[in-house]
């Protein structure tokens, strides 16, 4: 039933994007999906199509593991720092409030534009990860950890057996928001930083020369990359929750 639901609504968004695109008979203004199909098609030929996607994916995700790894470790810290936590929070809360347009041009001032995407996904990532260990560590049940306590169980145990189980949930709901984030701050950031050879390149580039077909096609590009490594990195937790029973 799940998978027939989602092909009826691609069937469904196609069917009216052509039929829209139809009406208004301007490719310029909304291209059909077989135009932009035979461009990707073409795009997908070359070296460089690869070679884009390769740069920016790269960067990308450097950004999202710092963000998981920092923010990991940052959130273990402040359960254990109570001051740790309080002079974190403004900063989280900032991060979660500040258009990423402002932190873009602010980078700018700071950053060659190729590491752009890398920063962006980074904060883009660490405060719900950050937020989400935290509060994944709070879930952890008291009377397992007090009766570790008392039987002198070794720590790495207490890790593996109640930490990871109570965090995991969390953790892969923060994963799941921050990878969508990623994608489309990281892009948006090349689009303003414009790094040569970059995803966020192509798509600035084909609004300045109004390959409209382009730009749906690249844009195709950017949701499916998103939308693929979120499914693999949501698998890879499943099975890793799986594994340890949470």
């Amino acid at each position: 039933m799940k998978a027939n639901f989602h092909i009826w609504t691609a069937f469904f968004w196609l069917t009216l994007w052509e039929g829209v695109s139809l009406f208004l008979n301007q490719p310029l203004l909304l291209p059909s999906p077989l135009s932009v199909a035979a461009r990707l098609g073409e795009l997908a030929l070359t070296a460089s199509f690869w070679e884009s996607v390769a740069r920016s994916s790269g960067r990308v995700l450097c950004g999202f593991a710092l963000g998981c790894g920092v923010g990991t470790l940052c959130a273990v810290a402040a359960s254990v720092r109570p001051r740790l936590r309080e002079a974190l929070y403004p900063a989280v809360a900032t991060v979660k409030s500040i258009p990423v347009a402002s932190f873009v041009i602010l980078a700018l001032v700071w950053l060659p534009s190729r590491s752009l995407s890398t920063f962006i996904a980074f904060l883009m990532t660490f405060p719900p990860v950050y937020l989400g260990v935290l509060e994944g560590i709070g879930r952890a049940d008291a009377q397992l950890l007090e009766m570790s306590r008392v039987f002198d169980v070794p720590l790495t145990r207490q890790v593996t057996a109640i930490y990871i189980p109570a965090i995991l949930p969390a953790f892969r709901t923060a994963v799941s928001l921050s990878m969508g984030l990623c994608w489309k701050a990281g892009i948006a950031a090349e689009v303003i930083g414009l790094p040569r050879g970059t995803v966020g390149e192509r798509l600035y580039n084909a609004k300045v020369y109004f390959l409209t077909a382009d730009l749906f096609a690249w844009t195709v590009v950017v949701v499916s990359l998103s939308v693929c490594l979120e499914r693999v990195s949501l698998w890879a937790l499943d099975a890793l929750s799986r594994r340890v029973g949470a």
